[in-house]
């Protein structure tokens, strides 16, 4: 029988290098630090992983309170990369008429991230999964250091599309794709990527169906919010979820696309069954909804999973 303490040891072997931006939401009142790689990150460190970010930051106040952060969560900062000229990627919150609109600025400090630190980084490592998205490929440098991360990551590679307007375009969608093994992006993502390519089915399923085809993939999942999600893979096999059930008052639905992304990975560096690792990651999703950000303040947050799943 396996203990738990050589249980927590596989666990914690579990490396995944996430490539990308590290931003601050910026509101009239305080900053919270986000980005879709940053929230996976703290969820798989959260859950006994070891994730390590490749970014970078600028020489400032925002750069303090992101190390801060990751030092209280028992975080790897050793990807986070630092810039003497650009700032700490920001997104300025422009509230309005009781709602909100965001300013995703340009040329931050992600937009910077060098390759040869990145190819160090990537090699010293050896990750068993790489995750990627697709604001971080906006600026020159960045994608030449994303070029050398995949290239450098003999492992699956986990693309989480974040279309983020105005910063993509065709190009960039179909160099990720192709550099892809699993996809994860939701129902409005999959008409945009479908439109880019002329998929012209007429359901969703037959579109999806096409871009694993199209694109060689492993599979690709399309989250629907709260009716749940569902993965097509390249055997043509189909997976779906019931909706979560879920009797807790929804605050914001912030960051759950980066929860459910966290818990499949999970499950995929577990060997759960593909049923078993959609409704985890579901299920975890739905109930980070009935909290106010991308990811909770206090940690005790995740032990009742970790109990469930005997993590």
């Amino acid at each position: 029988m396996t203990s738990v303490t050589e249980s927590s040891r596989k666990q914690i072997s579990k490396t995944v290098a996430l490539f990308g931006e590290v931003l601050a939401d910026i509101f009239p009142d305080q900053n919270v630090l986000g980005g879709a790689p940053f929230n996976v990150a703290r969820h798989l460190q959260a859950f006994g992983l070891h994730p390590c970010m490749i970014s970078r930051a600028g020489n400032d106040a925002l750069r303090d309170d992101l190390l801060r952060e990751m030092d209280r969560l028992g975080m790897d900062k050793t990807g986070i990369q630092c810039d003497p000229t650009y700032p700490t990627g920001q997104v300025r919150v422009h509230m309005k008429d009781g709602g909100h609109s965001f300013e995703i600025l340009p040329d931050q400090a992600y937009d910077h991230i060098h390759a040869g630190v990145t190819h160090m980084m990537t090699m010293s490592l050896k990750p068993e999964l790489a995750y990627f998205g697709t604001l971080a490929q906006r600026g020159m440098e960045s994608r030449l250091a994303l070029d050398k991360f995949l290239a450098d990551s003999k492992c699956p590679r986990f693309l989480d599309i974040n279309l983020r307007s105005p910063w993509y375009n065709k190009h960039t969608v179909r160099r990720s794709l192709l550099r892809s093994d699993i996809v994860k992006m939701n129902e409005d993502e999959l008409e945009i990527v479908s439109d880019y390519f002329k998929i012209s089915d007429k359901t969703p399923l037959l579109k999806a169906e096409a871009l694993v085809e199209q694109f060689e993939l492993s599979c690709l999942l399309i989250t629907c919010g709260e009716n749940g999600a569902w993965l097509i893979n390249r055997q043509h096999e189909v997976f779906s979820t019931t909706p979560a059930e879920n009797t807790q008052t929804i605050i914001d639905t912030v960051g759950a696309g980066d929860a459910f992304a966290a818990v499949f990975i999970i499950g995929l560096l577990n060997q759960w069954e593909m049923p078993v690792a959609m409704q985890r990651a579901d299920q975890f999703a739905a109930a980070l909804c009935g909290i106010r950000g991308g990811a909770p303040q206090n940690q005790d947050f995740y032990l009742p999973f970790k109990q469930a799943w005997q993590l």
